[in-house]
């Protein structure tokens, strides 16, 4: 059987650096039991000439095996091994748009985007459908989206996006920003932030972006959307149609700069945001939709959120990679990732 070694990217975050290899290595462990039918082999790390790489047995590997590789959140380059030699192997690229959609905002608490591409791959890979990031037919909800690093990487994949946020400053800084690339770009799009109301109240800021890669494909009607709500997330099923997401990532507020804001003021847990929010946000998902959720495990015990979790009916995912995402953030934050799927 073949074997093949992965040349993992640097992380320019230095205390993530340290985790990536543990990481990506969970991470492929899920797409090879959740997307390829568990044809890739254990993955384990090897050096080679003082290269650290990612090694693995696989069967001859498919175009479709080759695309949810290259999907991989780290992900350099890829080789067979030949003796003791390595040939390349040509891997598609899954992004359809320039590399500062993910790199021009800079901020304090930004999340960092190879994690950001790792919870939404898990994520996506653990739906009824992971083959629809590759043909990009899902549809993807951060519900506390902050200035937009998950909806990015969703528009980076080719994928519908939608998300919410309190905060109307991020909701300004992001719907700006993209309009603006989109310029800047000179795709091709439709853009506006209109007043969404309910029963003659106004309940949100809507942004709206309506765009494509090709001018081509904008004219035929191939177009992608990115939404945008300044709202509160607690009104999720009030905002997005009941059965319409395939894929629901979020980053909690972590508890030491940001908490979650609920009828007793500043929340540092993210229990009590996912106990008010957690059914409006599973109503969302359509059957085999998948959530992933990452937090600080020092302020919210992982079993508390897999309680929560199955309170709302979906079911918890588990075993190898599901179980290896927990890792260091800094001395106050040590950040885990739990997966569930609406049966």
């Amino acid at each position: 059987m073949p074997q093949y070694l992965l040349l993992p990217a640097p992380a320019a975050n230095r205390v993530y650096a340290e985790a990536a290899a543990s990481m990506v290595r969970a991470e492929l462990t899920v797409l090879s039991r959740a997307a390829l039918a568990t044809r890739v082999g254990s993955i384990e790390s090897a050096t080679v000439a003082g290269v650290e790489y990612l090694a693995f047995e696989a069967d001859e590997l498919t175009d479709r095996d080759l695309g949810f590789l290259g999907l991989t959140s780290a992900f350099y380059a890829l080789f067979e091994a030949d003796g003791d030699l390595l040939r390349p192997v040509a891997v598609p690229s899954p992004d359809r748009y320039p590399s500062d959609l993910l790199t021009i905002l800079k901020y304090q608490g930004k999340t960092n985007e190879q994690f950001t591409r790792l919870v939404l791959n898990v994520t996506a890979a653990s739906t009824a459908r992971p083959e629809g990031v590759l043909d990009r037919t899902l549809r993807v909800l951060d519900p506390v989206c902050g200035r937009g690093t998950t909806l990015s990487q969703a528009v980076m994949y080719g994928l519908d996006a939608v998300g919410i946020d309190v905060d109307t400053k991020d909701f300004e800084l992001y719907s700006s920003f993209f309009t603006t690339w989109l310029k800047d770009h000179r795709f091709k799009h439709a853009a506006a932030t209109t007043p969404v109301r309910r029963e003659k109240s106004v309940i949100a800021k809507k942004y709206e972006a309506v765009f494509a890669a090709e001018k081509a494909d904008y004219l035929a009607g191939a177009k992608q959307t990115l939404t945008c709500y300044a709202a509160d997330t607690l009104r999720a099923a009030e905002l997005v149609r009941p059965g319409t997401v395939d894929v629901l990532v979020g980053d909690l507020p972590y508890g030491v700069q940001h908490g979650s804001r609920g009828p007793r003021g500043l929340v540092r847990s993210p229990l009590d945001l996912l106990d008010g929010a957690l059914a409006g946000w599973a109503s969302t998902l359509r059957k085999g939709g998948a959530m992933g959720l990452a937090w600080n495990v020092r302020v919210a015990p992982r079993d508390r959120v897999r309680a929560l979790l199955e309170s709302a009916g979906l079911t918890v995912l588990d075993g190898p990679g599901y179980d290896d995402l927990r890792h260091r953030v800094d001395r106050a934050i040590t950040r885990d990732v739990v997966v569930a799927r609406k049966d």
